[in-house]
């Protein structure tokens, strides 16, 4: 193995770290930072860090740009825009382990918003990952439960956690189906600028008639920085040079770890318990996965914003 794919591996373990702490983090600050603040405040922190690298390839690539503008505004709206902001909505009434668990469903949405949008074919085994996959989510939200679903008693915030991870879903279908020739940080760039565009109109709304915003300080501060360098930045660039190190599907199963990780930073920080429910779910969302995203000739985009 050379040092560049050691490397690669590192960065690999660090970006479901980063993630598990996304969740944990707006889980614990959630009740001091509104969900819209924390989402936009997030990323405009990123785009400051960013613009400075970023700025030159926008203006040497903006006839491409211009000619995507829609398409990359779509891309923008669903992976920075929803995805985020549902996720911390979701924290407001969820743990952070079911936000996790849930969560690393986004190769099952790929591939079942694939096979419906784009009409890739699906093998059996690939069908029966996704239902185990599907079943697996029902007993996290459903808290082992079946009453909890058929009497519609589900935490909010768990429903809110599998809209966020549709909303990845139809982004990285879209980003199949409308490719934007950029370079990864321009594009990135660009997602962060139209994505905190299309999330501002909604903060200063919820600024002004619900939530008040949030005062600023070292608890509050700390967090958003967190978010915005970590499991934004960070990840970002470790995920794709792994992903060209070592291959998209070797990549993908570090994905898993995500779940894992933050089940153990939630107990420590945040006195959360596993419950059997999760282990149940936890087992046949992993199950589900291996079989889905091992089985597929086509390995779904995984380029992370969250």
């Amino acid at each position: 193995m050379s040092r560049y794919q050691g490397l690669a591996y590192v960065g690999l373990v660090l970006t479901p770290l980063f993630w598990a702490g996304n969740a944990v983090v707006a889980r614990g600050t959630v009740e001091h930072i509104p969900p819209l603040s924390m989402s936009f405040w997030r990323w405009v922190i990123a785009l400051t860090i960013l613009l400075p690298f970023g700025l030159p390839g926008i203006w040497r690539h903006r006839e491409v740009i211009r000619h995507r503008l829609g398409s990359m505004l779509a891309l923008a709206t669903f992976s920075v825009g929803a995805f985020n902001s549902l996720l911390y909505f979701a924290a407001t009434t969820t743990t952070a382990t079911n936000i996790a668990l849930i969560n690393a469903t986004i190769p099952i949405f790929v591939a079942l918003l694939a096979w419906i949008l784009l009409g890739d074919r699906t093998r059996p085994i690939q069908a029966c990952g996704i239902a185990l996959a599907v079943l697996g989510i029902l007993t996290v939200v459903a808290r082992g439960d079946i009453s909890v679903l058929t009497g519609l008693q589900a935490q909010p915030g768990d429903l809110i956690m599998v809209a966020a991870v549709f909303s990845w879903g139809l982004f990285s279908v879209l980003l199949r189906r409308q490719s934007v020739p950029l370079p990864a940080l321009t594009f990135l760039t660009m997602q962060i600028l139209l994505g905190a565009l299309v999330i501002l109109p909604f903060y200063l709304m919820d600024l002004l008639f619900f939530s008040g915003g949030f005062e600023l300080s070292r608890a509050t501060a700390l967090p958003l920085l967190y978010f915005a360098i970590f499991p934004g930045i960070l990840a970002y660039g470790f995920w794709n040079h792994g992903v060209h190190k070592i291959g998209p599907s070797k990549a993908a199963i570090f994905m898993y770890l995500t779940p894992v990780f933050a089940s153990v930073l939630a107990g420590i920080f945040l006195g959360e318990s596993l419950g059997p429910f999760h282990i149940i779910g936890g087992l046949l969302i992993l199950g589900g996965l291996l079989l889905a995203t091992r089985a597929g000739r086509h390995t779904p985009d995984y380029r992370k914003t969250g």
